[in-house]
C-alpha cells in the first residue's frame, strides 16, 4: 500500500530540504471501495496538517492509486500517516516494519526536513578516518620539557596500562607512555598507506590524565605531546599528504585540576574553586562554594561548565576564541565530546564560529543514537537540521554490524542501516563517522572473538587474551566487519591498532599502545586493500545510493550504486558495488539468492565458481557497469 523508502510511493525519499515538494502515493485494494483518502502530516509541536489525496487511476486490475503533494515550509521533524474512507469505515495506514504500511497501528513515518541551503564540507566524502589516542600511538625521540607533576611514566611500551586503584581507592589515569605529536607525524606515511584522509585525535590540550578529557588549559598543547609549533607542523605535514586533522573539543566540563577551577592549587592564578572573585567563577554552578558543585556524571574531578555563560561562550566561540584559534593553527574541524550535554544555543554559536573561520571546517558530534530524532534532557535535538552539526559518530551502524556477525537477525541489520539512510540528510549521511571501535568501547577483535565481559570487573578483564581459536574467529569476523564498515554510507573510521590486531576489553584495556613490530600482517594487508578499494571506487562510495538486496539466514547482500548519463548516446549507466557476506563458520551456497552476477569484476574477497559457494566467514565484492533503460 505504501513504502517510505521506495520512490514509487514517496519521491524524493529520505530527508528533504525545506520548501521542496514531496509526492506521496498510496495504492489500496479496489474491494475497499475507497471514496476519500488523506495524508495526515504533523510537524512536531504544531497542529496536524490534513492533505486531501486524489484518485489517480488503477494499479493493475485490483488496486487503485491515490496521490498528493506536500511541501514542508519549515525545518524540523514531521511525522505522518494516511487515512482512507472505505466501505469498512475509516482505515488508518500506519508504519509497519522496514517502512511498509499496515492497517491500524500507532507508528508514524518520519520526514526529516533540513534548512534550505544546508551544506556540509566536501573534503571528507569518500575518505577514510583514523582515530588516535595520542599517548598510545607512537613516541618520538623528542626531549620533553616542563612536564607537570603527578604523572608516572611507563618504560615498556608494550606493557598493560595501569588499572588498579591507588591507596585512596581511586583510579587516576595518571600513567603515561609518552606518545606525542612528532611521533604521529613520523607515522604519516604509514597512515597514508592505509588510505587515511582524516586523522581524528583524542584531546591534545594540557590535561592531567592520560585520556585528557579533563581539560586543564584549552590554549596549550599538553607538554608531553609537544608544543603548538609541533601541532601546526603535524597539520601541515598531514595536509601535504592530503590528510586533514580533526581535534576533540571537550566543552561540557573542565578538569578540577585546571587553570579555570584550580581545586588542586597547581596554578598560580585563582580559579573558581579558589575565589568567587575569579573570572572563571561564573562558568561553574556551585550549590555550596567551594566543595559542592555540579560535575559530569558525579565525577568531582570533572566540574560541569555553564555553557550559556556569556564569558565562557566568548572564550570558546568568540572571534579570538578557542574554536577559531586552533582552526587557524591547522586543524580542519572539531569533534564535540558528549554533544547531548551541550545546549543548542552553544552548538549554534560554536558551529557559526567554526564556519566563520573556515567554511569547510567540520563540526562532528558524539551522539550514540539516531541523531535525527534524539531527545536529550527532555528536549528534541536539531543536530542535523542545519546550523549545528555536519555529522555524527555512527554507533547504530556499529551495533548493527556486531549484532549481525554474532548471530542476530540479518533483517535487523538491514532495518538499522536503512532507517539511518532514510532519516539523515544526505549531506550528513555522506560524512557519518562509521566506527566499530573507539576509546569508549571494547576492541572490535575482542567483541568478535572473545568471551563477553558482562559485569566482570577490571581484574578479570586484565587477565584475558584470546586463545588461538578465538583469535582466528575474531580475525575472520573482523575482516567482514571492516568490509561492511568500508562499504556502508559514510566514512569508515579505524581505531588505532584495530588494523594491527590489538585486543582489549573496556577502558583502560582498549587503550593499549600500538604494537609496532608486532602487527598482524594479515589484517594490515586487508585494511590496506580496503583503503585502496575506497580510493578507486570513490565515485560510487562518496555519494552513491544504498540497498539491502538480501538478508536471509547467514547471508547478507548489499549494494552501493551510482547512476550516470551519457547524453551523447542517450544512455543511462548504473555503476554498482555488490557485496555478499557469509557470517557462518560453515560454507554457504548463494544459489538460492538468485543474484545476477554475470559480468561482475572481482574487487576483494573470493571468486565465486560455478557452484557459487562462499567459504566460512567469506565474502565477495563485485563491481558492475550496466546500461539501464530507466532510473530504478
Amino acid at each position: 500500500m505504501f513504502h517510505s523508502r521506495n520512490p514509487k510511493y514517496r519521491a524524493p525519499t529520505g530527508a528533504v530540504e525545506a520548501g521542496a515538494p514531496v509526492h506521496f502515493r498510496i495504492t489500496l485494494p479496489r474491494e475497499l471501495s475507497c471514496s476519500a483518502a488523506r495524508l495526515i502530516m504533523e510537524r512536531e509541536g504544531d497542529p496536524a496538517i490534513i492533505q486531501d489525496m486524489f484518485w489517480c487511476g488503477m494499479n493493475g486490475d485490483n488496486r487503485e492509486w491515490w496521490e498528493c503533494d506536500f511541501t514542508p515550509e519549515e525545518p524540523g521533524l514531521y511525522f505522518y500517516q494516511f487515512e482512507a474512507r472505505t466501505c469498512r469505515g475509516v482505515q488508518r495506514l500506519s508504519r509497519g516494519e522496514r517502512g511498509w504500511a499496515v492497517f491500524g497501528g500507532t507508528w508514524r513515518w518520519q520526514l526529516t526536513v533540513y534548512q534550505a541551503g544546508f551544506e556540509t564540507p566536501s573534503w571528507l566524502e569518500g575518505g577514510v578516518m583514523y582515530q588516535i589516542f595520542p599517548d598510545r600511538f607512537f613516541k618520538s625521540d623528542q626531549e620533553k620539557a616542563g612536564l607537570p607533576a603527578g604523572r608516572t611514566y611507563h618504560q615498556d611500551w608494550y606493557e598493560q596500562p595501569d588499572w588498579r586503584p591507588n591507596q585512596q581507592g581511586r583510579v587516576t589515569n595518571s600513567d603515561f607512555f609518552g606518545g606525542d605529536l612528532r611521533g604521529i607525524a613520523e607515522k604519516l606515511p604509514y597512515l597514508k598507506s592505509l588510505g587515511v584522509t582524516c586523522l581524528y585525535l583524542n584531546p591534545v590540550f594540557e590535561s592531567h590524565s592520560n585520556h585528557r578529557y579533563d581539560t586543564a588549559d584549552y590554549s596549550k598543547i599538553d607538554p608531553l605531546l609537544g608544543t603548538e609549533e609541533d601541532f601546526t607542523a603535524l597539520c601541515q605535514a598531514a595536509a601535504d599528504l592530503n590528510i586533514q586533522v580533526l581535534i576533540d573539543g571537550v566543552f561540557s566540563h573542565t578538569g578540577s585540576d585546571s587553570v579555570y577551577f584550580n581545586r588542586e592549587g597547581r596554578y598560580e592564578s585563582a580559579g573558581a574553586y579558589n575565589s568567587p572573585e575569579s573570572p572563571y567563577y561564573p562558568w561553574y554552578n556551585f550549590q555550596n562554594w567551594p566543595d559542592q558543585y555540579e560535575s559530569w556524571w558525579g565525577f568531582d574531578t570533572l566540574p560541569n561548565v555553564n555553557e550559556t555563560d556569556e564569558s565562557y561562550n566568548a572564550f570558546i566561540n568568540g572571534e579570538d576564541g578557542i574554536v577559531r584559534r586552533w582552526l587557524r593553527a591547522g586543524a580542519s574541524g572539531w569533534r564535540l565530546d558528549v554533544a547531548d550535554e551541550l545546549p543548542d544555543l552553544f552548538i549554534d554559536k560554536l558551529s557559526a564560529a567554526a564556519k566563520a573561520e573556515d567554511s569547510e571546517a567540520l563540526v562532528l558530534g558524539e551522539v550514540w543514537e539516531d541523531a535525527s530524532n534524539k531527545a536529550a534532557y527532555g528536549v528534541r535535538r536539531r543536530y542535523l537540521l542545519g546550523g549545528q552539526l555536519d555529522s555524527v559518530m555512527n554507533y547504530p551502524f556499529r551495533d548493527a554490524i556486531f549484532a549481525f556477525l554474532l548471530g542476530g537477525d540479518p533483517k535487523a541489520f538491514a532495518e538499522a542501516v536503512e532507517n539511518i539512510v532514510e532519516n539523515y540528510p544526505p549531506q550528513c549521511l555522506r560524512l557519518l563517522m562509521n566506527h566499530i571501535g573507539t576509546h569508549d568501547t571494547e576492541r572490535a577483535l575482542t567483541v568478535l572473538g572473545g568471551e563477553p565481559a558482562g559485569s566482570r570487573g577490571r581484574e578479570w578483564q586484565s587477565g584475558q587474551t584470546l586463545n588461538q581459536r578465538q583469535r582466528e574467529t575474531g580475525v575472520a569476523r573482523l575482516k567482514l566487519a571492516a568490509m561492511l564498515q568500508y562499504l556502508l554510507p559514510g566514512v569508515p573510521c579505524m581505531y588505532y591498532g584495530d588494523e594491527a590486531g590489538l585486543e582489549g576489553y573496556r577502558d583502560p584495556f582498549n587503550r593499549a599502545c600500538y604494537p609496532w613490530g608486532r602487527e598482524d600482517k594479515e589484517l594490515l594487508d586487508w585494511y590496506r586493500a580496503l583503503g585502496a578499494m575506497r580510493a578507486e571506487q570513490k565515485s560510487i562510495l562518496a555519494r552513491g545510493g544504498y540497498r539491502t538486496l538480501r538478508a536471509e539466514g547467514n547471508l547478507l547482500v548489499m549494494e552501493r550504486y551510482r547512476l550516470s548519463v551519457r547524453e551523447d548516446l542517450d544512455q543511462v549507466f548504473r555503476d554498482s558495488l555488490l557485496l555478499v557476506v557469509n557470517r557462518s563458520e560453515r560454507p554457504q551456497s548463494i544459489m538460492g539468492l538468485k543474484l545476477n552476477l554475470a559480468g561482475g569484476q572481482l574487487l576483494l574477497g573470493e571468486p565465486l565458481g560455478a557452484v557459487s559457494v562462499l567459504r566460512p566467514y567469506g565474502c565477495t565484492l563485485l563491481k558492475f557497469h550496466r546500461e539501464i533503460e530507466t532510473n530504478p
